[in-house]
């Protein structure tokens, strides 16, 4: 590993690999290690901060989150010859719990994407009340995937309910953009998109994420 960021999947689905393989150009390392998560003992010995997004809800964006986090970290630090941040996209399933298991053996904190819909509600909270919190680790929820045009009501109740739980969240959301359905598709990260006004507006909700984080220095 010779970036500053390194980004590794123990998603059996693969995602991240789909989406890694058409980028023509990795901003970070990256790899695939569902199949020998015992690999992720050698993050103890790099000195970097891990941060695994986990929730065993599929569909919630963790992926993208993972993918983005990493590129704007990287675009943050790219001056940089020492591996400072690893990112890890987890399985969204309660069959692989164990996976996640694995990787929070090894992580700093924790980051938990949550769609403002209510299908979202109690899967996530499993996750943060059964895997989570009792690792003892830090965490935060982000409310992903916000549409503005749908008003500002389910992002409210999703708000509320996090905070009804007591979780921390981030004052970062990220909203939706039909630029980050089809960078997976096209092979692209937040830091590759086209320079338009859009493009812009997503790329700054990941940047303002990993800054709210302290993702793009030392951390």
């Amino acid at each position: 590993m010779t970036a500053a960021v390194y980004v590794v999947s123990i998603d059996p689905q693969a995602s991240t690999v789909w989406w890694a393989n058409r980028i023509s150009d990795l901003p970070f390392d990256f790899s695939q290690e569902h199949e020998a998560p015992e690999n992720l003992k050698v993050l103890q010995d790099t000195g970097a901060k891990v941060h695994v997004i986990a929730n065993q809800k599929g569909g919630v964006g963790k992926t993208t989150t993972t993918l983005n986090l990493g590129a704007v970290a990287a675009d943050v630090l790219k001056d940089s010859d020492q591996l400072m941040h690893v990112f890890i996209d987890t399985p969204g399933s309660l069959q692989d719990e164990n996976l996640l298991l694995e990787a929070l053996k090894y992580a700093h904190d924790v980051i938990v994407p949550m769609p403002p819909e209510g299908l979202a509600f109690d899967p996530t909270a499993r996750t943060i009340q059964k895997v989570i919190e009792p690792s003892g680790l830090p965490f935060k929820v982000v409310v992903n995937n916000w549409d503005p045009r749908d008003g500002t009501a389910d992002l409210e109740d999703t708000q509320a309910y996090i905070d009804a739980q007591g979780w921390p969240r981030t004052k970062t959301v990220i909203r939706r953009y039909k630029v980050h359905t089809r960078a997976s598709v096209e092979g692209k990260v937040v830091t590759q998109y086209a320079k338009n006004r859009v493009a812009m507006e997503a790329r700054e909700d990941f940047f303002r994420l990993a800054l709210e984080l302290g993702y793009g220095g030392g951390a």
